[in-house]
C-alpha cells in the first residue's frame, strides 16, 4: 500500500494530494495518521506547534493567511489559550467552516509577514485585530511584548492604531496608550496595570542606576524620586539557593542606599489585588510622594 511522500509526512496534506502523489487513501486508517481538520491529515510523529495553522491554511484557497490568535502564536507573542485557529481570506466564498477553525473575511489592506514559511499578519496588525477579542489588560500584555520583541517604539504602535480604520481600532488605541518599552514579562505588565487602573501614580519601567558610567542597579518598576521599588517575584528560584543568596545581598545593598523594595507575588495580583494596592499606596505616602490619590475602584473591572 503506497504511502505519502516524505514532504507530506512532515506537513499536513489532503486526500487529493495523497492520491496525486500515488498514495492509497486507505493508509489514513492507520494509527500513525491523524486528521487535523476535515480534509487535512498528518503523520502523528510530525505534529508540532505549527501543525494546526498549516492544516487550516491548507484547506483554504491560495492567498489565505494566519491572523488573530494564530498570528500571535506564530509571532511568539503572549495571548491566552484559545481553541480556534484563525485564518483570514479576501472573499466570502473562500471561507472554510470547520470545528475549532474561524475564517475571517476582509478586503482591507493587512500588514503581512512570513514565519517558518507561513503567511501571517504582522505584529501591529495582529495587535489591532485582537483588540476585538482581548480585554484591556491582556491587550496591553500583548503590546508590551510586541514592542520589545520587534523593537517597535510604543509611539509607532499608537499612531498605527489611531490611523487604522478597523472596527476595533479605538479599543486598540486605548490599550496602546498604556504600552511601555522595556517590560520583561506579562506579570510585570499586569502589576503595572493594576497600579495604573487604580488611579495611583504610574511607576517608571526599567529604571537604571549608573555610577561612573557603569550600570549598578536595574529596577523593573520604580518611583525614583522616593526610592520605592515595586518588584514582581514569580518564585521561580524559590528553591535556587544561589539566587536566593544573591537576592539577599542585593536587598541589603538597597537598604544601605535607602531604597524600599515592595515585593508582589502572583497571589497579590490575582487573589489579593486590593491588599496589594493598599500596600503600594501606604508606601507612596510614607516615603513622601505628594498628593497620593485615593484608590480608584475602576481597577475591579479588569481584575476579577
Amino acid at each position: 500500500m503506497a504511502t505519502p511522500s516524505r514532504l507530506q509526512h512532515d506537513r499536513p496534506f489532503t486526500r487529493a494530494q495523497l492520491k496525486a502523489s500515488g498514495g492509497d487513501v486507505r493508509v489514513l486508517r492507520r494509527r500513525e495518521y491523524v486528521q487535523v481538520f476535515r480534509e487535512a491529515w498528518i503523520r502523528s510523529d510530525a505534529i508540532d506547534a505549527d501543525t494546526r495553522i498549516r492544516a487550516a491554511l491548507l484547506i483554504h484557497p491560495e492567498g489565505a493567511f494566519a491572523s488573530h490568535f494564530s498570528a500571535a502564536r506564530l509571532l511568539d507573542l503572549p495571548v491566552p489559550d484559545h481553541r480556534f485557529e484563525h485564518v483570514t481570506v479576501r472573499r466570502l466564498k473562500d471561507r472554510r467552516e470547520r470545528p475549532e477553525l474561524k475564517s475571517h473575511v476582509t478586503r482591507r489592506r493587512r500588514g503581512l509577514t512570513t514565519v517558518r514559511g507561513i503567511p501571517t499578519t504582522d505584529a501591529i496588525t495582529t495587535f489591532i485585530e485582537l483588540a476585538g477579542w482581548l480585554p484591556l489588560v491582556d491587550l496591553v500584555v500583548l503590546g508590551d511584548a510586541l514592542v520589545e520583541r520587534f523593537d517597535i517604539r510604543p509611539e509607532r504602535l499608537l499612531r498605527a492604531c489611531r490611523a487604522s480604520g478597523d472596527y476595533y481600532a479605538k479599543a486598540a488605541a486605548r490599550a496602546a496608550e498604556y504600552v511601555r518599552k522595556g517590560v520583561d514579562s506579562p506579570m510585570e505588565t499586569r502589576l503595572r496595570m493594576l497600579i495604573v487602573l487604580a488611579g495611583l501614580p504610574e511607576p517608571v519601567v526599567k529604571v537604571q542606576i549608573r555610577e561612573d558610567g557603569v550600570l549598578k542597579r536595574r529596577f523593573d518598576l520604580c518611583y525614583p524620586g522616593i526610592k520605592l521599588v515595586i518588584e514582581y517575584d514569580g518564585r521561580q528560584h524559590a528553591e535556587d539557593t544561589v539566587q536566593w543568596e544573591r537576592d539577599l545581598v542585593r536587598r541589603e545593598e538597597l537598604d544601605d542606599d535607602d531604597y524600599r523594595i515592595l515585593v508582589v507575588t502572583a497571589k497579590g495580583i490575582f487573589r489579593e489585588p486590593e491588599q496589594t494596592l493598599a500596600r503600594i499606596r501606604r508606601q507612596l505616602i510614607k516615603r513622601g510622594m505628594p498628593d497620593v490619590p485615593q484608590i480608584d475602584e475602576a481597577w475591579r473591572d479588569h481584575f476579577a
